[in-house]
C-alpha cells in the first residue's frame, strides 16, 4: 500500500472546522449602536458545477443588539466552506441567514468579494436589519464612505 493510499487520521483542526458551529458572546455594550467589522481575505468554495474553487474576500459589517459573533467561531464556520460545493449568491445569503439566527444584530451587512474566474469578477452584498432599524447618520457615512461591496479596478 502506498504513504498516500495508508488511512491518515483526522488533523485537529480538520476536526475541528468540521465540528464547529457559529457562537455568541455577551455584547459588551448593548445600549450603543457601533459598527464591527472583520474580514476573511481567504474564504474558498467549491464551483457547484465544475467542482473548482472559488476563492473571495469576505467583507462583515453589523451593529450588534444582545449578542457579538466569537471571532474563533467565525473562522471555523467560514473554514467549513472550502469543501462546499455551492453558488456565490447561496454562500453569501446563507453566512448573512446564519450570523443572523446567532446574533440577531439591528444590521448586518455581508460582501462577498469573488475573485476573477472565466473573464468575470462577482461581488454579492446582502443587507439586512431589525425591523425599524434605521442606522445613525455616523454610522451611515462609514458605512457610505468605506463600503466594501464597490469594484476596483
Amino acid at each position: 500500500m502506498s504513504p498516500r493510499a495508508a488511512k491518515r487520521p483526522t488533523l485537529y483542526g480538520t476536526a475541528m472546522i468540521e465540528s464547529s458551529v457559529l457562537e455568541a458572546v455577551p455584547n459588551p455594550a448593548p445600549k450603543r449602536d457601533y459598527l464591527i467589522s472583520c474580514v476573511a481575505p481567504e474564504f474558498t468554495c467549491l464551483c457547484p458545477r465544475s467542482g473548482f474553487p472559488d476563492f473571495a474576500t469576505i467583507h462583515l459589517r453589523y451593529v450588534p443588539e444582545a449578542s457579538i459573533v466569537e471571532l474563533k467561531s467565525l473562522k471555523l464556520y467560514i473554514n467549513k466552506y472550502r469543501n462546499e460545493h455551492v453558488f456565490h449568491e447561496a454562500a453569501i445569503n446563507q453566512i448573512c441567514d446564519d450570523l443572523v439566527a446567532c446574533v440577531a444584530p439591528r444590521w448586518i451587512e455581508v460582501v462577498g468579494d469573488f475573485t476573477v474566474r472565466g473573464n468575470i469578477r462577482t461581488v454579492i452584498t446582502v443587507v439586512q436589519a431589525a425591523d425599524g432599524y434605521v442606522l445613525p447618520s455616523a454610522i451611515q457615512s462609514i458605512v457610505t464612505a468605506t463600503s466594501p461591496s464597490e469594484p476596483t479596478a
